[in-house]
């Protein structure tokens, strides 16, 4: 935690000439950054087996046609056919894994009064008027449009705005790849209740700004940007 803290106030540092007292809000937008240039090739790597899988859509649905009714013979025969073409189901979940210790590094070093046996210094931090230690609620003690309230506005919009955007992209990948029809037309089983789920699950992300600090706010809203700016790229 101390070692995360001081690379934190580095960076601050470093940033203060451009950004002044909002240094270390930008600290950890530019830490996101760097965390998602980390996995970066494991995203690409994810991506290239995501299109691996969606080429496999059509034999696995051949697959619970003829097993349907028999669930371990249908897993086995899936399982088996991912291992011939040399396609990982998992591979996809790598770059969210990795980005969870750094997600709770941010969320703890930010709810914590003392780091080392110190005060916290990084909780006089501030993005605008919000403190990086302080949560939605807090906000709403000063009133919606106090400047910690406009801050939480100004990211629920931006989330909104992604999740929007995700959702869209989504819609239109799904439309342009022929791999995800089962034949005659007809979408893959559950591929249809996916769709219809994506933007709920999307804006989920409203909530978790909301209730954790600002800090780990920032994080999860330049990393969920991010995902979204790569996946269009990746997946084009």
């Amino acid at each position: 935690m101390s070692v995360f803290a001081n690379l934190v106030e580095h960076l601050a540092d470093l940033l203060q000439p451009l950004f002044g007292a909002s240094a270390a809000a930008a600290a950890i937008v530019l830490f996101t950054a760097l965390v998602r240039l980390l996995v970066h090739p494991l995203s690409r790597a994810a991506a290239r087996g995501q299109k691996a899988r969606t080429a496999l859509q059509p034999k696995i649905a051949e697959l619970r046609r003829k097993h349907g009714k028999n669930p371990e013979k249908l897993q086995k025969a899936v399982l088996e056919l991912h291992a011939e073409e040399k396609v990982s189901p998992l591979a996809g979940c790598l770059p969210g894994m990795l980005q969870i210790p750094a997600f709770f590094l941010l969320y703890h070093l930010f709810s914590s009064d003392t780091i080392g046996g110190e005060a916290n210094g990084l909780l006089g931090h501030q993005l605008f008027a919000a403190p990086l230690g302080g949560r939605w609620a807090d906000a709403l003690q000063g009133g919606v449009l106090s400047g910690a309230g406009l801050v939480y506005a100004g990211l629920f919009v931006v989330v909104a705005c992604v999740a929007a955007f995700s959702y869209r992209l989504g819609k239109r990948m799904t439309a342009a790849n022929p791999a995800a029809q089962a034949g005659d037309g007809e979408q893959l089983p559950g591929l249809g209740a996916v769709t219809k789920v994506m933007p709920f699950m999307s804006f989920f992300t409203l909530v978790t700004v909301a209730v954790v600090p600002l800090a780990a706010a920032l994080y999860v809203v330049t990393s969920t940007t991010w995902s979204v700016v790569e996946r269009a790229v990746l997946y084009r």
